[in-house]
């Protein structure tokens, strides 16, 4: 067992209070046993927290309203900075010709609703934004099932009705997000049929997920296939799975499979379909232009200030931490135009280095789990290329039950969900994932790195 230190304990007092309920001798049952019976939550039957995570009211519409405005600048990038032409904000993202020509064509087919889920730390004072996935290749579709499961163990039911507390259906505001991105492919007199897709290569490792998230949208009235591109025909130009036709294709292929002309290939009789309006696609291709760390390092750049109110600019100076592209000169937290790679070699405990387009934590460098030759070694690779170095944020501990009548201390990485505000109250929030670690030094706090999981209750 360890000590909550005091800091740990002014973000949650609603952590605080559920920790020191099961400490005193709430109930000695496994307060995960009713996930480890869900063949939903399969996947994270070993790596479930032994409690929730807690969002005050006012802290949660204030990150999500925060959620909304970053949104909404990361996409008036392209009109703010670069006079409204798509292609000059995805070569500046780090896109390739190949990318870039899919992504900006994928622009000109139907709406783009808000979705995307954002990852943060909270460092004591207030939440961090470390990355922002604007798409809908959404993991943590099940959270509201571990809320569900969590809720039959008996402490935690009597505490959240005490304190009045809810969580958000995220599937639920995904799916309410399609309908209203999707709304010309609905059909009136039947359930959707809904493809969940992926690309070839990809399917044998994510195909069981999918499948499972296919499934899950039968709760909605909605008729869900897991597949890939290449199990598409097009009779009459519309996509069809073993002879069902698709009205609407749920799209988990991200920028990096983009970069494979055979992918390109693939998914060509798709965009021809949806911009024939013979299919529905959530989310269009060109989101992925605003959920990606270069997009975010534009928002951060000095450079740009001009171009946002007051508003604006106080808004990311309290969500985001500095970031910048790795480019030879910059400017310092504090505006000082430097030798940008002298100061990443100086400050190496104090950065992270990230790849712009990748996910999951793939290919990030946290300096300070490294030795000096390697971290230069990296960053000469990524010099003028699709990098950005950020600066650390420090999770502030958060105390949770441990399973043995005490407290310990978790870092949490809060993947907070944000969908349209016209189809989901509450300023957006869409639900809220969390994942912790006992490592207070850790790089990434994620499931690849051991972390464990759980879901959050809000309101109070």
């Amino acid at each position: 067992m360890t000590t909550t230190r005091p800091s740990a304990l002014s973000r949650s007092p609603l952590g605080r209070a559920y920790a020191e309920r099961l400490a005193h001798g709430a109930s000695t049952d496994d307060p995960a046993a009713a996930g480890r019976d869900s063949a939903v939550l399969e996947p994270f039957w070993d790596r479930f927290m032994n409690g929730p995570a807690f969002l005050g009211e006012a802290e949660c519409r204030a990150v999500a309203r925060d959620l909304r405005t970053v949104y909404d600048l990361l996409r008036a990038l392209p009109e703010r900075v670069f006079g409204g032409d798509l292609t000059a904000l995805a070569t500046a993202v780090g896109m390739d010709p190949l990318q870039t020509a899919l992504i900006t064509r994928g622009a000109r087919a139907g709406s783009l609703a808000p979705l995307g889920r954002a990852d943060l730390y909270h460092d004591g004072a207030g939440f961090r934004l470390l990355e922002f996935n604007v798409t809908s290749a959404l993991g943590g579709f099940e959270s509201a099932d571990i809320n569900r499961a969590m809720l039959a163990y008996p402490p935690l039911r009597e505490f959240v009705d005490r304190h009045r507390l809810r969580y958000r259906d995220t599937l639920g505001c995904i799916v309410r997000t399609m309908y209203a991105e999707c709304a010309a492919m609905m059909p009136a007199d039947r359930p959707p049929v809904v493809a969940v897709v992926d690309t070839i290569e990809n399917f044998p490792i994510v195909g069981s997920r999918l499948e499972v998230f296919a499934e899950m949208l039968g709760r909605y009235g909605i008729e869900g296939i897991g597949c890939h591109l290449g199990q598409f025909t097009y009779p009459r130009g519309r996509p069809t799975v073993a002879g069902r036709p698709v009205d609407v294709v749920l799209r988990f292929f991200l920028p990096e499979d983009l970069a494979d002309p055979a992918v390109a290939a693939q998914l060509e009789p798709l965009l021809v379909a949806v911009e024939q309006e013979k299919v529905g696609l959530l989310s269009r291709l060109d989101a992925e232009l605003y959920g990606n760390k270069g997009a975010l390092a534009m928002l951060s750049d000095d450079r740009h200030r001009g171009l946002f109110d007051a508003g604006e600019l106080a808004c990311v100076d309290r969500l985001l931490p500095w970031t910048r592209h790795v480019r030879p000169r910059g400017t310092d937290p504090e505006g000082a135009e430097v030798d940008l790679m002298a100061y990443a070699r100086a400050r190496q405990d104090e950065l992270v280095l990230k790849p712009t387009l990748l996910h999951g934590g793939n290919g990030v460098l946290a300096g300070w789990t490294v030795g000096g030759d390697e971290w230069q070694a990296r960053l000469d690779s990524a010099l003028d290329g699709p990098f950005v170095l950020q600066r650390r944020v420090r999770p502030v501990a958060e105390p949770f039950p441990d399973g043995a009548g005490g407290v310990q201390d978790l870092y949490l990485n809060w993947g907070v969900y944000l969908a349209d505000r016209d189809v989901v109250d509450e300023d957006g929030y869409a639900g809220c994932l969390v994942r912790g670690s006992t490592d207070a030094g850790v790089g990434v706090v994620s499931m690849a790195g051991g972390a464990r999981i759980g879901c959050t209750f809000h309101g109070g």
